[in-house]
């Protein structure tokens, strides 16, 4: 009997070999194992610790009796047209998903071609660029400024259009570093794009920005601008471990997109859910609230020891505490608070914390700023 051999590179596309999976970290499994802690907090992941709104986890039981056996036709479509009352957008512009990570894969599915270039800026989410390079694509990286660390849409769309891209990526706010892109920045982003090229904006952490402060990029989508929008449940809704996520798009892309979608991709589960969600969205706003006090409480103590933090609107702060980052979130794993290391993402120097409650910052705060100082003084 023959098994597969040692030249699997005979069987897969030449594309994947060597692009490796998305990798996120080390989980709380691992590292209760290497600490021998069993009350780590995790604030390393951008989970939302405050889990779902109120009452959404008892409307999910109360559909799923009915619903479970059953594919989710309805609930689908009942859940396109909840998305679309919300976000202004008609039904049909509205693609579901398995969370913002399969809306990924499907775009990219979709449009990407072996051979095409594709613009990631750098730092941002990282499985942008391992889905283009499983795809085949040529994926062509745009630093952001070193020092600010703000994306540089001005390269972002002259690097498109010199090299006639395919697709170009920007993440607002940026994962991991929070900041946001203004208003005259994705105009001239917008002009400066070139034909043929798709801007595909990943929306993640924007439902922590007060509304008045979010660019309207349906109204570019409805006037045939080439963009599409990434959203998700997974963070202020906190329903990440139910993966729900939907893409905005203009209704001419849809039936395409649609084409390289599994059939009802989405859980009877995850729709309820979402449902249920979207009729709560007027919690949302003491949501913000609490996320804004959190990052108050946060960033004081580490801008008293010196530590600079980055102006983040999500619901992550960035801290540049200089030294091995790597040692220091080991550190603090070992007084049971994850954070994550910015080596990770190709930020050396730099962590990333997931906000809690006021109380869990404070000591976030004084045991980052306290670790820091006495990895500081080790290595003077």
């Amino acid at each position: 009997m023959s098994g597969l051999g040692t030249r699997l590179d005979d069987l897969v596309r030449r594309s994947v070999i060597g692009v490796g999976p998305y990798v996120p970290g080390a989980g709380a499994r691992e590292l209760k194992a290497r600490t021998g802690r069993t009350d780590l907090i995790r604030l390393n992941w951008n989970e939302n610790l405050e889990g779902p709104l109120d009452g959404v986890l008892e409307a999910v039981a109360a559909d799923l009796p009915g619903s479970v056996w059953a594919y989710p036709e309805e609930a689908y479509e009942d859940f396109r047209r909840a998305v679309a009352e919300w976000t202004g957008a008609c039904a049909k512009q509205v693609i579901p998903g398995h969370g913002i990570q399969a809306l990924t894969l499907s775009l990219v599915a979709a449009t990407v071609e072996p051979g095409d270039r594709v613009v990631v800026p750098r730092p941002t989410y990282g499985l942008y660029a391992s889905a283009c390079g499983v795809a085949g694509a040529e994926v062509i990286r745009v630093d952001a400024d070193p020092d600010t660390l703000a994306l540089d849409l001005e390269s972002l769309a002259s690097t498109a259009a010199r090299t006639s891209a395919k697709l170009v990526f920007v993440c607002d706010p940026n994962n991991p570093t929070g900041l946001r892109i203004s208003a005259p920045e994705w105009e001239a982003f917008l002009e400066a794009l070139p034909d043929r090229c798709l801007a595909v904006v990943d929306e993640a952490y924007a439902d922590y920005m007060e509304p008045h402060e979010r660019l309207d990029r349906l109204a570019a989508i409805d006037s045939g601008r080439p963009v599409v929008v990434l959203r998700t449940f997974s963070k202020i809704f906190g329903l990440a471990g139910l993966r729900l996520g939907y893409m905005l798009v203009h209704e001419s892309l849809a039936p395409l997109l649609h084409a390289v979608q599994e059939p009802f991709n989405v859980n009877c589960a995850a729709l309820a859910a979402g449902q249920a969600s979207l009729e709560r969205v007027d919690r949302l706003p003491a949501r913000r609230r609490r996320a804004q006090l959190a990052r108050a409480r946060l960033t004081a103590p580490l801008a008293a020891a010196g530590i600079t933090t980055f102006e983040s609107h999500a619901s992550f702060v960035l801290a540049r505490v200089g030294g091995d980052d790597v040692a220091i979130c080991e550190a603090l794993a070992h007084e049971g608070l994850l954070l994550r290391a910015g080596s990770e993402f190709a930020l050396p120097g730099h962590v990333r914390i997931t906000l809690g409650d006021v109380e869990l910052m404070d000591r976030v705060g004084a045991a980052l700023a306290r670790v820091a100082a006495a990895h500081r003084d080790r290595q003077h």
